[in-house]
């Protein structure tokens, strides 16, 4: 069966409320809008992370016109679609949307810097979706960490219009569920900008303690909850760190914690790091020197 999942970029503020805006960078914003829902829908289809949106399977994407007298650009997520067919014909509320959305809404405001707690978003949807029995695979944790990685630079091309020659100040997104727009959670700014593309790294080391959530044994990135912060952090491995004792030390804690053995030996790690803070301050990420278990965990 069709879904139809209706979804809009809103640009506000400056010459955008006047109806115009600059067109090389709302071009820009509107290929980081598709490939980021394209990337996002992908997943929530088919189980996998791809790096193509043009690779895009089970659905496809199209926009309208702005809305008159706005740069609010309609665009629609048609999952199921094999031939012709005409936008407004196919219902808009199922649990796809719901997972869509959810997912998406993850991946925004993890971007941009806002943590949105997994379990109580993603995993209670797909318990729904369970109920309901859809065939899809449930996204792991560890998926929308990579779909992030690979959502980044789509993110920051959607904040063009704000960022480059400034004739939007602010961007959000909406999807329609039930029948009513849904906003996401976080907005685009010049503040979620900066977070995104400006990088501090303290001067001093520190020594955290945590429980690997993800990681990706190509790129040396992870995510890791750290109990004293409340919330899972980026890290990477710093080359010099890459070392088999601490790729092990990260890999078991991952599968411990991924299996529901938190409270095993190697569960929980100790890493070595520097911070690496947004400009205002707020902590991005970890640049790990050093990777070891935790003795006696």
């Amino acid at each position: 069966m069709i879904t139809e999942i209706p979804v809009t970029l809103s640009f506000r503020g400056a010459n955008s409320d006047d109806a115009f805006i600059d067109f090389y960078d709302v071009a820009q914003a509107l290929l980081g809008f598709q490939r980021s829902l394209a990337l996002t829908t992908h997943l929530v289809l088919n189980g996998e992370v791809i790096t193509q949106a043009p690779a895009l399977k089970g659905a496809r994407i199209f926009v309208a016109p702005p809305e008159a007298g706005s740069w609010k650009i309609p665009a629609y997520i048609v999952v199921g679609l094999t031939g012709i067919y005409q936008l407004g014909t196919a219902p808009k509320d199922s649990p796809i949307g719901h997972m869509v959305y959810s997912l998406y809404d993850y991946v925004i405001s993890e971007s941009l810097g806002v943590h949105v707690d997994y379990n109580r978003t993603l995993g209670q949807i797909y318990e729904e979706a369970q109920r309901n029995k859809l065939k899809i695979k449930p996204v792991t944790e560890s998926q929308a960490d990579s779909l992030i990685e690979k959502c980044s630079t789509a993110i920051r091309e959607m904040h063009r219009p704000i960022t480059a020659m400034g004739t939007a100040k602010t961007a959000s997104v909406a999807m329609i569920l039930d029948t009513q727009p849904i906003p996401l959670s976080s907005k685009l700014s010049m503040h979620t900008y900066e977070f995104m593309s400006e990088t501090r790294q303290s001067i001093d080391v520190e020594r955290i303690i945590g429980r690997v959530s993800s990681y990706n044994s190509n790129t040396y990135k992870g995510r890791v909850y750290v109990p004293q912060i409340g919330r899972p952090v980026n890290f990477e491995l710093d080359p010099k760190g890459r070392s088999g004792a601490a790729v092990q030390s990260i890999t078991t804690s991952l599968h411990l914690n991924a299996n529901g053995r938190g409270d095993q030996p190697g569960a929980l790690i100790v890493m070595t790091v520097f911070r690496r803070e947004s400009k205002a301050g707020h902590l991005k990420s970890f640049l790990a020197l050093h990777v070891d278990k935790m003795r006696n965990s």
